[in-house]
């Protein structure tokens, strides 16, 4: 299967031939056709299996393809990290149309949001304590949205979001188009789905491959001297690919 059998419009071809995709993933196979035919999705993949190509593509296409005022689709992520990563993808795949799209989370300037949010937005990516920040201040309507994307929903759940989903809920549209994707379905996720959702069909991408064993090492170092030991390990051959978490920006 090819992203050309989609039959997107010529701009979001012209995009995707930039980003430099030529077959789309099993999330992606599932899911864009329903996406297009405005059916509600539910959707269990692993992180990193493109589900934002996956939600954003057919997304993008219904706005193209129709008219409209305001905010019209609303993406829910549950960090700062997420919200930029699916803003940037967006912010490439619209670029050169009429659409408009707008991070907003915690920890930045929050006028500057208003300001832009007031300008006109088409399409917003919200952690869900700022959204509602700003739906408080009337920077932002959510009573025009077509589309929400519930993205990440488990790592909602883990950080204690549930509470802000629901009430953001109450404030959409009740006829929308909804897509919740998880990486896992605990019961809370289960409920909450459910309460979003409308028929929805429920897609699972099974990962495959045999899982290596990883081999773990702790290293008891001073504070002064993480990163001579951090280099030391990076410069060890075996390390081609090393991912390195840190306890702040």
């Amino acid at each position: 299967m090819k992203f050309s059998d989609f039959q997107f419009n010529t701009q979001i071809n012209k995009a995707i031939s930039t980003f430099g995709f030529l077959n789309p993933t099993p999330i992606q196979q599932q899911v864009i056709d329903p996406i297009l035919k405005e059916k509600d999705i539910l959707g269990i993949a692993q992180t990193g299996t493109g589900k934002t190509a996956a939600f954003m593509l057919p997304t993008v296409q219904r706005l193209l393809d129709s008219s409209g005022n305001g905010t019209r689709v609303l993406v829910l992520a549950p960090t700062r990290e997420l919200a930029e990563q699916i803003q940037e993808f967006t912010r490439s795949l619209i670029e050169g149309t009429r659409l408009k799209s707008l991070a907003v989370y915690g920890g930045v300037s929050k006028q500057k949001q208003v300001n832009q949010l007031r300008a006109g937005v088409d399409i917003v990516i919200a952690c869900p304590g700022r959204l509602l920040d700003l739906v408080s201040d009337r920077a932002v309507n959510l009573g025009r949205i077509e589309v929400l994307v519930l993205d990440e929903a488990d790592h909602m759940l883990d950080k204690g979001f549930l509470p802000d989903l629901r009430r953001i809920v109450k404030m959409l549209p009740v006829k929308r188009q909804s897509l919740v994707f998880s990486a896992t379905m605990p019961k809370e996720i289960q409920h909450l789905a459910e309460s979003i959702l409308s028929n929805p069909l429920r897609i699972q991408i099974t990962p495959t491959g045999e899982k290596r064993k990883i081999a773990h090492k702790a290293y008891r170092v001073e504070q002064s001297r993480k990163t001579d030991l951090l280099l030391h390990l990076l410069q060890d051959n075996a390390m081609s690919s090393t991912l390195i978490f840190t306890r702040t920006k």
